[in-house]
């Protein structure tokens, strides 16, 4: 009688087992995203240390050496392991306990008027970032089965949008509308992907800036920080001060930039240069070149992406790498938006640029992930 494997065993030769290479554009493009990263970080943040001026990019160093641990595991397992019941059950139980935790008071960090951040042994990080590759997960999967129900808007698409729809109202709650948005979006691109029809599609669009632009208009310092962005300078004491001074920073670069390290915004005028805002130091250092080589990255990283998402045979994997893309991507825009003053203010990181080693290490792992995808190019069984 033949003898099973332990389940040990039989990850350590998953892990081993020789496998087509993955695309080397999706290596190169992140290592370019995250050597420019580290190199901007240093820029906003090297002045405010009080021993060590590498003490945040130190920080986000253990992020990456983590995330670059996470990044060849997830590379090495098959795909298909994240399409099993239990893994995205998992994945969504965990992220809708945490995102509980953080809006409970005592429990969730609370800074600015938000509760984001939840603290474990002097770790923070945000739910949030987990819950928004929980949702791809869950949304690739179960696209993946919907088939014809997904030209359907009551029976096809509204029972597949009932956890994103949770995981926003809990989003929401914190209050982070900026995040809770985008993980609708990318899980209006899927369904759209899916073959959802246009007309559906469109009535989603315009019931979500119904919702939107209701609970912007709800709040009063809401409706201020809504307003502000079409002249901040006019309230420049108030709601308007940060976006002022991300737009006086990109002023300052000019074409060329100021230099490394020589902007003179995040100098107790930039509020989170290092974080929400870090894209305005790229403006101010690196002026408009340097701007137009971060954003040139992430379309770079799109289009790879999608061209994995595209090759894929599998309309699991197809899912799954376009949704990878789209979140990390989503992201990256509407936080460039803001920073330039094209859309709302609101806090959202930039990804692989803002300091949280929690974050980046996350981002790396579901790169692993898309890198796994681009090995079964053109393939059936992978």
């Amino acid at each position: 009688m033949l003898q099973r494997e332990s389940a040990p065993k039989r990850l350590i030769k998953v892990l081993t087992r020789r496998r087509n290479p993955v695309d080397s554009s999706l290596v190169i493009i992140m290592v370019m995203l995250l050597s420019a990263g580290l190199l901007v970080l240093f820029s906003a943040t090297y002045f405010a240390a009080t021993e060590n001026p590498f003490s945040e990019v130190i920080k986000q160093l253990m992020g990456i050496a983590l995330g670059t641990a996470a990044c060849m595991v997830t590379s090495r397992i098959p795909y298909r392991f994240w399409r099993q019941n239990w893994v995205v059950a998992t994945g969504l139980a965990v992220s809708a306990v945490l995102l509980i935790l953080v809006i409970i008071p005592g429990i969730g960090v609370y800074i600015n008027g938000s509760r984001r951040w939840l603290s474990l042994g002097g770790l923070s990080f945000q739910p949030s970032e987990l819950a928004k590759f929980a949702i791809v997960l869950y949304m690739a999967t179960v696209l993946s089965y919907t088939g014809p129900r997904i030209k359907r808007l009551w029976t096809g698409i509204v029972p597949v949008l009932i956890m994103p729809g949770v995981t926003f109202l809990l989003i929401l709650e914190q209050p982070n509308l900026s995040t809770a948005g985008s993980i609708m979006i990318v899980s209006l691109i899927l369904i759209i992907m899916a073959g959802a029809k246009w007309r559906h599609t469109l009535l989603m669009v315009a019931g979500g800036l119904a919702v939107g632009a209701y609970y912007a208009w709800s709040e009063p310092y809401r409706r201020r920080r809504l307003l502000s962005f079409r002249n901040p300078f006019a309230m420049m004491h108030d709601e308007g001060y940060q976006l002022s001074q991300s737009l006086i920073a990109f002023g300052s670069g000019g074409v060329f930039g100021m230099g490394l390290g020589q902007g003179r915004q995040k100098y107790a005028y930039l509020p989170y240069p290092e974080s929400d805002f870090i894209f305005a130091i790229v403006g101010e250092d690196f002026g408009l070149l340097g701007c137009i080589v971060v954003i040139a990255l992430f379309v770079a990283l799109m289009i790879a992406g999608y061209r994995v998402a595209i090759a894929c045979r599998d309309k699991f994997g197809a899912l799954l790498a376009a949704g990878i893309t789209s979140s990390i991507t989503v992201q990256a825009f509407l936080n460039m938006g803001v920073v330039v003053g094209l859309l709302p203010t609101t806090g959202l990181p930039l990804p692989f640029f803002s300091a949280g080693g929690t974050s980046v290490s996350i981002t790396m792992a579901a790169m692993g992930i898309l890198m796994n995808i681009s090995r079964t190019a053109g393939k059936m069984d992978c």
